[in-house]
């Protein structure tokens, strides 16, 4: 039984760490691929941001309105207005796990 609690432990631990490890992950990824328009805090205030103009992730109502789903078929496929590409496909970069943790990373912005 002891041994098995000792398992247990471990593997709520492990979960842990994958999970906190994923975290910062995906925030590495926003940082290196999202941050330039959305900027690092999610408000969407630097210079592409506001020509293009990308939402606000740290406002709740933005935050309702955007659907996982959605988010992460933005995220493979880009998004496009008639031929310009206002954001572009991140499909072949990341993984499906590496899309969740980034939206999971978005949703926090909230506030």
């Amino acid at each position: 039984m002891k041994t098995k609690m000792t398992f247990i432990a471990a593997s709520a631990a492990l979960a842990l760490m994958v999970g906190a490890a994923r975290a910062d992950d995906a925030k590495t990824v926003y940082e290196k691929n999202c941050a330039a328009c959305h900027a690092k805090d999610g408000t969407g205030n630097t210079p592409a941001g506001k020509k293009l103009g990308v939402k606000d992730y740290t406002d709740p109502a933005v935050q309702a309105a955007m659907k996982d789903d959605e988010m992460i078929k933005a995220i493979k496929d880009g998004i496009k207005d008639g031929d310009k590409t206002k954001m572009k496909a991140f499909g072949d970069k990341l993984s499906a796990d590496d899309v969740k943790a980034l939206v999971a990373y978005v949703r926090a912005f909230k506030k």
